[in-house]
Protein backbone atom coordinates (compact mmCIF):
# COMPACT_ATOMS: atom_id res chain seq x y z
CA UNK A 1 0.00 0.00 0.00
CA UNK A 2 3.38 2.57 -0.30
CA UNK A 3 1.90 5.36 -2.29
CA UNK A 4 4.21 7.32 -4.02
CA UNK A 5 2.82 10.20 -4.54
CA UNK A 6 4.26 13.33 -2.98
CA UNK A 7 2.07 15.54 -0.18
CA UNK A 8 3.28 18.48 1.02
CA UNK A 9 3.97 19.66 4.97
CA UNK A 10 0.33 21.47 4.55
CA UNK A 11 -1.48 18.57 3.42
CA UNK A 12 -0.08 16.78 6.53
CA UNK A 13 -0.85 19.37 8.80
CA UNK A 14 -4.58 19.11 7.84
CA UNK A 15 -5.35 15.58 9.53
CA UNK A 16 -5.69 16.23 13.22
CA UNK A 17 -4.59 13.30 14.92
CA UNK A 18 -5.16 12.61 18.71
CA UNK A 19 -4.83 10.51 21.42
CA UNK A 20 -7.77 8.53 22.89
CA UNK A 21 -8.51 6.52 25.38
CA UNK A 22 -10.35 3.29 24.36
CA UNK A 23 -13.58 3.10 27.10
CA UNK A 24 -15.75 0.32 25.56
CA UNK A 25 -15.23 -2.20 23.12
CA UNK A 26 -17.79 -4.61 21.42
CA UNK A 27 -17.22 -7.23 18.81
CA UNK A 28 -18.96 -5.89 15.52
CA UNK A 29 -21.07 -9.34 14.19
CA UNK A 30 -22.40 -7.28 11.00
CA UNK A 31 -18.47 -6.22 9.72
CA UNK A 32 -17.36 -8.20 6.88
CA UNK A 33 -14.00 -8.99 8.25
CA UNK A 34 -13.34 -9.76 12.12
CA UNK A 35 -13.99 -6.13 13.77
CA UNK A 36 -14.60 -4.68 17.07
CA UNK A 37 -16.53 -1.02 17.43
CA UNK A 38 -14.67 1.13 19.96
CA UNK A 39 -15.97 3.80 22.23
CA UNK A 40 -13.13 6.44 22.49
CA UNK A 41 -12.58 9.37 24.93
CA UNK A 42 -10.82 12.23 23.32
CA UNK A 43 -10.98 14.32 26.35
CA UNK A 44 -12.47 18.10 26.69
CA UNK A 45 -12.74 19.91 23.24
CA UNK A 46 -13.98 16.81 21.15
CA UNK A 47 -15.26 14.34 23.40
CA UNK A 48 -16.43 10.68 22.78
CA UNK A 49 -15.98 9.06 19.14
CA UNK A 50 -17.14 5.64 18.08
CA UNK A 51 -15.34 3.42 15.86
CA UNK A 52 -14.84 0.40 13.70
CA UNK A 53 -11.43 -1.34 13.59
CA UNK A 54 -10.28 -4.92 11.90
CA UNK A 55 -8.00 -5.25 15.02
CA UNK A 56 -9.14 -8.83 16.29
CA UNK A 57 -6.11 -10.83 15.50
CA UNK A 58 -4.20 -9.23 17.60
CA UNK A 59 -6.21 -7.95 20.78
CA UNK A 60 -9.02 -8.77 22.75
CA UNK A 61 -11.21 -7.09 23.97
CA UNK A 62 -10.62 -7.02 27.57
CA UNK A 63 -6.91 -5.87 26.02
CA UNK A 64 -7.90 -2.75 24.36
CA UNK A 65 -9.74 -1.08 27.47
CA UNK A 66 -7.86 2.04 28.81
CA UNK A 67 -5.28 1.54 26.04
CA UNK A 68 -4.54 4.47 24.80
CA UNK A 69 -4.37 4.96 20.37
CA UNK A 70 -3.78 7.64 17.62
CA UNK A 71 -6.93 8.67 15.63
CA UNK A 72 -7.36 10.73 12.78
CA UNK A 73 -10.59 12.32 14.14
CA UNK A 74 -11.15 15.26 11.37
CA UNK A 75 -12.77 12.67 8.34
CA UNK A 76 -15.78 12.34 7.63
CA UNK A 77 -17.87 9.97 9.36
CA UNK A 78 -18.15 6.32 7.30
CA UNK A 79 -21.10 3.90 7.58
CA UNK A 80 -20.16 0.26 8.06
CA UNK A 81 -22.42 -2.55 8.04
CA UNK A 82 -25.13 0.40 9.66
CA UNK A 83 -22.76 1.20 12.27
CA UNK A 84 -21.25 5.35 12.20
CA UNK A 85 -17.47 4.83 12.33
CA UNK A 86 -16.58 8.86 13.71
CA UNK A 87 -12.57 8.74 13.42
CA UNK A 88 -9.84 6.47 11.90
CA UNK A 89 -7.85 4.45 14.55
CA UNK A 90 -4.20 3.96 13.48
CA UNK A 91 -2.21 0.95 12.54
CA UNK A 92 0.05 -0.79 10.87
CA UNK A 93 -0.35 -3.58 8.40
CA UNK A 94 1.60 -6.32 10.02
CA UNK A 95 2.08 -9.96 9.86
CA UNK A 96 -0.93 -11.82 11.44
CA UNK A 97 -3.21 -8.22 11.28
CA UNK A 98 -2.84 -4.46 12.25
CA UNK A 99 -0.97 -3.49 15.43
CA UNK A 100 -2.25 -0.17 16.70
CA UNK A 101 -0.26 3.00 17.00
CA UNK A 102 0.06 3.69 20.33
CA UNK A 103 1.94 6.48 22.58
CA UNK A 104 5.09 4.92 24.00
CA UNK A 105 4.10 7.05 27.76
CA UNK A 106 0.67 7.84 29.45
CA UNK A 107 -0.20 11.26 27.78
CA UNK A 108 -3.54 13.52 28.08
CA UNK A 109 -6.54 12.38 25.80
CA UNK A 110 -6.84 14.84 23.15
CA UNK A 111 -3.31 15.27 22.82
CA UNK A 112 -2.11 16.20 19.13
CA UNK A 113 0.08 14.66 17.16
CA UNK A 114 2.93 16.89 16.63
Amino acid sequence: MYSKETITFDDFLKLDIRVGEIIDVEFFEKAKKAAYKLTIDFGEGIGIKKSSAQITSHYTEKDLIGKQILAVVNFPEKNIAGFKSEVLVLGTYSEGGVVLVVPDKRVKNGDILG
